[in-house]
């Protein structure tokens, strides 16, 4: 049997999970479960280059640098393919498939979401290898998981008979949509599975597939593949053809269409870590349920779940409730009602509330830098810069800045004169003038940042040169 080509869709905003999970930060690179993020911990369980081949992520541009820094604190290497428009999993799905293609229209792939879990992981791996030979044989397989509640968040899949007699991969019957609770207890009673999501097709067949149903997502995403770029080791998939990709999911598009679809029973412990009541359920609990993690305490309380990296966070006398506190926002639902952050933060954007999408911290390809304290004429923020790290070479029109070393030395550009800032000592930066911080050291750069003037705001950014092509 040939390696399978793991493939890992890494473009979600994960608002389920708000406030922890935003569109500046989702849950994928958050460490929901254990000390990994999900994508960390799916990357990991694909790299047995026994069975796999080195993966592909697809992801978007906001996302590139934190994708490349996560493989590199697990010391893992692949392919980082970039949508220049986010255009659902379709589109992904297709790229990837035309991707595979070029080195071999054969190659078994892998489409696999990045903020799944499988606590079984090497069931898992020896499941894949069970998908790969029927899908080596034309089928377009998912994995199927056997349900323990009448869940309404999930797909459902009617399984059929086994594709051969010594078999477990099986036909499938239909796909259903998100069900009420009536129809999920009559599902389960009829053996359906949840449809997981996660595909392994050939990828000539896959293409087949959708140059039958969708052409014109066939079309363009294998142009878009044809033209791609690299740029600082990212493949970024053409603009002009890919955009063209009409927006819809590969359920839609392929799956519930294909009569080559089939279904493999994957019971090894998987969740889509969809919202926090599923984090709660995975997560290390006390004997009376209770799950705290970071600065959490809980008296007389049972079946709650708090969370809270900064501030302490306390309940008392509290069951079935989620408290989830970040340095700028605070949750607290009904566990039965976690469902319902979406509408949340749908209605936090609405109301143009910042906090709805943007973390305090925000991580760029040098480091991040996290927001302090905020002033009608000042801001304050501390800046850290990873080792090699340079900003760009840039200017403001409406603000000065003052730039206070608390740890590493800076090297400080400034109007062409480079300058070195040790720790304890400053250099101020006036309005107008040509600036770029880099750190040439071997540890990271801590340094607070005053800001003032009149406006304040990011886009007050004009980038003259910059090493990772954001000008």
């Amino acid at each position: 049997m040939p390696k399978i080509l793991p493939v890992i869709m890494c473009g979600g905003s994960g608002t389920r999970v708000w406030p922890e999970s935003r569109e500046s930060l989702p849950k994928q690179f958050i460490p929901l479960i254990g000390n990994r993020s999900t994508f960390q911990s799916i990357v990991s369980l694909v790299a047995d280059p026994a069975i796999f081949e080195s993966a592909v992520v697809i992801t978007n541009f906001d996302y590139r640098f934190r994708v490349a820094e996560q493989l590199k604190e697990i010391g893992v290497e692949a392919t980082i393919i970039l949508e220049p428009e986010r255009r659902d999993s379709a589109a992904a799905v297709g790229a990837a498939a035309a991707w595979a293609a070029a080195a071999d229209p054969k190659t078994i792939v892998a489409v696999l979401a990045a903020d799944h879990v499988f606590k079984e992981g090497k069931k898992f791996t020896e499941l894949c290898a069970w998908a790969a030979d029927a899908a080596d044989a034309g089928h377009i397989v998912t994995f199927g998981v056997t349900p323990d509640r009448p869940a309404t968040g999930y797909g459902y899949i009617h399984p059929g008979e086994p594709l051969k007699p010594d078999s477990r991969v099986r036909k499938v019957e239909r796909f259903v949509e998100k069900p009420n609770e009536e129809r999920a207890k009559s599902f389960i009673e009829k053996g359906y599975l949840w449809n997981s999501g996660n595909f392994v097709f050939r990828a000539d067949v896959m293409l087949e597939e959708l140059a039958r149903f969708e052409p014109n997502i066939a079309a363009a995403t294998a142009k878009a593949v044809a033209l791609a770029k690299k740029d600082l080791g990212f493949v970024i998939l053409d603009r002009e053809p890919f955009v063209k990709a009409p927006q819809t999911s590969i359920d839609y598009a392929v799956m519930e269409r294909t009569h080559r679809a089939a279904v493999l029973a994957a019971d090894v412990g998987w969740s889509d870590v969809g919202e926090w009541s599923t984090v709660w359920r995975l997560s290390p609990q006390d004997a009376a349920g209770n799950s705290l993690r970071g600065r959490a305490v809980a008296l007389d309380s049972s079946n709650v779940l708090v969370r809270s990296d900064e501030h302490l966070a306390a309940v008392v006398g509290l069951e079935n409730v989620i408290v989830i506190a970040t340095g700028d926002a605070v949750l607290v639902a009904d566990k039965s009602q976690t469902d319902k952050v979406k509408q949340l933060v749908e209605k936090l954007k609405a109301e143009q509330i910042p906090e709805a999408t943007q973390h305090r911290r925000a991580y760029r390809p040098w480091g991040y830098y996290q927001s302090i304290d905020q002033g009608a004429r000042y801001q304050v923020k501390r800046i850290v810069v990873k080792p090699g790290g340079v900003l760009s070479l840039q200017k403001h029109f409406h603000r000065a800045e003052h730039w206070i070393v608390v740890r590493g030395a800076a090297e400080v550009t400034l109007n062409g004169e480079v300058h070195l800032v040790h720790e304890n000592e400053s250099i101020y930066l006036p309005i107008g003038s040509h600036h770029r911080l880099a750190n040439p050291g071997k540890i990271d750069i801590e340094l607070i940042e005053v800001q003032t003037g009149s406006y304040l705001g990011e886009d007050d950014i004009v980038r003259i040169e910059d090493v990772y092509n954001r000008t």
